[in-house]
């Protein structure tokens, strides 16, 4: 871990980013609705006190009377204040003429005017330092005058904070219940995670037995699935680093003390003649260690490739010329006739260049070593491309057929196996056992077929690499 992100804090737990991913807009939601609820309420307080002030107006007007010089209005001041009477508010009232001059009540109470069609309208003022609701009321009976009727707004503010401050507290609450819910049920569901993640901890390195998942949902299963089929490819590649250990170990022993026993041999004689010979006898041991070798590196890397090359588009017939054409000189110094057909049309195969060029080597190799037809008869080894079907059925087949003592038809299949070597390869002292079996192994990567059969006339042996015929030339 790098210094700069050790000495940050650690990240947030999965539930602490669940809780709040879900609670922070969750709550942000419910305080927009306590805000509007508070608003809509405030709205209907508001117009239920307008309307008790309205009759209040109302009240003051019924009291107006037409008298001998005008209006009056006969109420006393405790007559008014029993009219008016209010628990809470302080409320004020002035009666006006159609002139604007005072009847009664209030002097210099603020009101809105009102507009040429308005009965009457509310408005808020402030009066001897107070703020008030105020209605100015228009009458024409018994005739034309104004009443203005006022009142502090001390009981709407408490039941406007009574309301805001219950929905806040019940929203609160709720909020805090839901929080502790949510808790509990994201950490029982997160718990098979926890228990996951405390088996990987405990489990010893060498271990990749698949894990045992308590898939409560269908994530924590797709991640119990990754995590076992990433165990499954590490526990190949191990294995094939075993193999491969072992073969090398096993296999390689005995060229490495042929060539010492030469070596050795050879130094203890005072013949240049006989070191001459030792010398030839260690460089055909080399080669045979060497050709050892590449063979078991081919095996490794087929092993580690399992599903991991992808497939392209590969040139058939340009990869087997260019492979025919690198055996050509080793075809001549053996005085073997090597040729290709096929090759005049391009054919083109889904697959990866270097396992087919793999497969191509290790038949031709193979062709070139064991494929000699009997004394007085010329050797061949012949690379062929066809394409067999039609239609959508059509695949590509890739042979290479030679004139020698061919394969028993009862050792073909066993000869596709690792370290299991014919007659001719025996009798010869060459190769591990290993070509065919690296060649069976890339046809399986590249999901084509190996077919080992019988040559031309029934004579030598026809090895094919059949492309499935989803794949296209």
């Amino acid at each position: 871990m790098s210094t700069a992100a050790g000495a940050g804090a650690p990240p947030p737990s999965l539930r602490t980013r669940l809780l709040r991913h879900v609670l922070a807009p969750l709550a942000l939601i419910w305080l927009v609705g306590t805000v509007a609820s508070a608003l809509l309420a405030n709205s209907f307080t508001q117009r239920a006190f307008d309307r008790s002030l309205l009759d209040d107006a109302y009240a003051i007007a019924a009291n107006v009377r037409q008298g001998a010089g005008g209006l009056e209005f006969p109420l006393s001041s405790r007559e008014v204040k029993a009219v008016l009477f209010d628990q809470l508010e302080t409320v004020y009232f002035a009666v006006l003429r159609e002139d604007g001059t005072m009847l009664a009540g209030n002097a210099s109470l603020p009101a809105a005017a009102l507009q040429e069609e308005q009965v009457y309208r509310f408005s808020d003022v402030r009066y001897r330092g107070h703020a008030l609701r105020a209605v100015r009321l228009r009458l024409a009976t018994p005739a034309d005058f104004e009443v203005i009727a006022a009142q502090t707004v001390l009981s709407r503010s408490i039941m406007l904070r009574s309301a805001l401050l219950y929905t806040l507290a019940s929203q609160v609450a709720l909020l805090l219940v839901l929080a502790l819910w949510l808790g509990r049920v994201i950490r029982r569901e997160l718990k098979p995670l926890a228990e996951f993640q405390q088996a990987l901890d405990q489990r010893d390195a060498r271990d990749l037995a698949p894990m045992r998942v308590q898939a409560s949902t269908r994530d924590l299963q797709r991640l119990g699935g990754a995590v076992n089929d990433l165990l499954a490819r590490v526990d190949q590649g191990v294995q094939a680093q075993h193999e491969f250990a072992g073969n090398v170990a096993h296999e390689l022993r005995t060229p490495l003390a042929g060539i010492r026993a030469l070596a050795s041999y050879g130094l203890a004689q005072k013949d240049p003649g006989v070191w001459r010979e030792q010398l030839a006898g260690i460089v055909q041991s080399e080669a045979r260690a060497s050709h050892l070798v590449d063979q078991l590196l081919a095996l490794a890397l087929a092993d580690e490739a399992r599903g991991s090359m992808p497939r392209q588009p590969v040139a058939l017939d340009q990869l087997v010329r260019d492979t025919v054409l690198r055996f050509l000189p080793r075809a001549d110094a053996a005085g073997v006739d090597l040729g290709a057909l096929g090759l005049e049309q391009p054919v083109t195969v889904q697959g990866q260049p270097q396992l087919i060029e793999g497969v191509l080597n290790n038949l031709i190799d193979n062709a070139l070593r064991y494929g000699r037809p009997p004394a007085g008869e010329a050797a061949q080894v012949t690379v062929e491309l066809a394409r067999e079907g039609q239609g959508g059925a059509a695949h590509v087949v890739l042979s290479v057929l030679d004139n020698g003592p061919g394969i028993a038809a009862a050792q073909r299949q066993q000869l596709q196996q690792r370290w299991v070597q014919g007659r001719e390869g025996e009798r010869l002292g060459q190769g591990a056992g290993l070509g065919l079996g690296i060649v069976t192994r890339y046809a399986e990567l590249l999901g084509a077929r190996l077919e080992l059969g019988p040559g031309p006339e029934g004579r030598g042996l026809r090895a094919c690499l059949i492309f499935a015929p989803d794949l296209r030339g």
